[in-house]
């Protein structure tokens, strides 16, 4: 089904695999990414679509305009260690979990209870500790569908306002 109009935005699009699949069904996408080389593989992909999406340098939401999206897809870092390079930050969220302290402190501003919002996590990340933090902001997960891949299984979350 064709989502026409509906705004869509992906954190950390990485290839832009995800956005551009969503440019393609009708909606009006934002794609956002902290590394460059991500930058440009995404605008590469929505060229070799032939779609159009918005391509924006950020780290979270720090240059996304405030407004509400239809759709959010993240897929973030989940590894408990400080990067210490741009590409690492797509691995590593800090010691202390920085990165989600600071997504779930800003996501609430993002988002409504009709929106859509999925999470893509590893198994091998430490859950218990995201969603704890997660809550601080009063937002919930519920699994939506989990698959193995390359022996690791991933889960995909939708997340919402308790």
């Amino acid at each position: 089904s064709k989502n026409l109009n509906k705004s869509f935005l992906e954190l950390g699009s990485g290839t832009g695999f995800i956005s551009v699949l969503a440019a393609k069904n009708g909606a009006k996408v934002l794609a956002t990414d902290v590394n460059p080389a991500a930058l440009k593989n995404t605008a590469l992909n929505a060229q070799l679509n032939q779609i159009e999406l918005e391509n924006l340098s950020s780290d979270l939401f720090e240059s996304v305009p405030k407004q509400t999206f239809d759709f959010i897809v993240i897929n973030p870092p989940y590894y408990p260690k400080a990067p210490k390079t741009v590409a690492e930050q797509a691995w590593f969220c800090g010691e202390n979990f920085e990165y989600f302290e600071k997504l779930f402190d800003q996501l609430p501003n993002y988002f409504n209870e009709k929106s859509f919002v999925y999470m893509i996590l590893s198994e091998d990340c430490e859950l218990e500790k995201i969603q704890e933090i997660a809550l601080k902001s009063s937002i919930k997960f519920e699994e939506v569908e989990g698959s193995k891949k390359w022996g690791e299984w991933t889960m995909i979350y939708r997340l919402f306002m308790s």
